[in-house]
């Protein structure tokens, strides 16, 4: 069998070109990482959940017509994707206080925002991805002004869409992270949601009990990350056929 070329590796996937022009293999590892790498664990199964509840997401939102780099999932940790230049921002939205925006505001985690506040990260994990303003965006060259309207259009669509879905079984959707990448056809350019949606990238809390089902669950020591993931993907009617084994101790010298 032919090597792949990896073009990229992250902390939680590897990107390898694709079978056809334009596209790329998207490989979901089960790497944790919290307070930016400073704290790591390999959590067995993690990649599996998230590839397969990211495909549940990026399905959902084509149906509804909030286009998506995403294309079909492979096999348990692989998916192929469209290539896409990635806008070097994290945009995330909020619709209750949590996490950095309770500890800069003073808001106590769980306080109900007046409406969805979207937040514009720059994407540099050396500098902390900073959160940064339209201004900074516009300034720097990072996003046109129509882009930037187009990304909040999108934001606010995937925002409707994940609390629909996640209020249906159950589940609070806190607030969530994605990445918006640029595909070009020919002179054309068109605005994709990209990289993934999943646990990883959201905050997801059980309506009665508030129990955590998101990496909180990892950065807080919680309990079981794969447990947390498990109870998503079995409300959503995604499990696995195969579910990940728990996660084993993690020996340290």
């Amino acid at each position: 069998m032919a090597r792949r070329k990896k073009i990229y590796e992250g902390k939680a996937k590897t990107l390898y070109e694709g079978p056809e022009p334009g596209t790329i293999v998207q490989y979901f590892k089960d790497d944790a990482t919290a307070f930016n790498a400073e704290k790591k664990d390999v959590i067995e199964g993690k990649g599996v959940l998230n590839n397969i509840l990211s495909e549940y997401f990026m399905q959902g939102l084509g149906q509804i017509g909030v286009p998506t780099h995403f294309l079909k999932r492979l096999n348990m940790r692989e998916q192929l994707v469209r290539s896409c230049e990635i806008i070097p921002l994290e945009v995330i939205v909020r619709n209750y206080a949590a996490g950095s925006m309770s500890k800069r505001l003073g808001i106590d985690e769980g306080t109900q925002l007046p409406r969805p506040i979207v937040e514009y990260c720059y994407k540099d994990d050396s500098l902390g991805d900073p959160l940064v303003s339209e201004e900074h965006i516009a300034a720097f060259g990072w996003a046109s002004q129509q882009d930037m309207d187009d990304i909040l259009s999108l934001a606010l669509r995937v925002n409707d869409f994940m609390s629909g879905v996640m209020f249906g079984v159950g589940i609070r959707l806190v607030d969530f992270k994605i990445e918006i990448g640029r595909v070009y056809d020919g002179d054309f350019q068109r605005l994709v949601v990209a990289d993934e949606i999943s646990p990883d990238s959201c905050r997801l809390w059980d309506i009665e009990s508030g129990q955590k089902l998101d990496k909180d669950v990892f950065r807080r020591d919680l309990g079981s990350l794969t447990d947390a993931y498990s109870e998503v993907a079995r409300r959503l009617g995604v499990m696995p056929n195969n579910p990940p084994a728990p996660s084993k101790p993690t020996l340290v010298n």
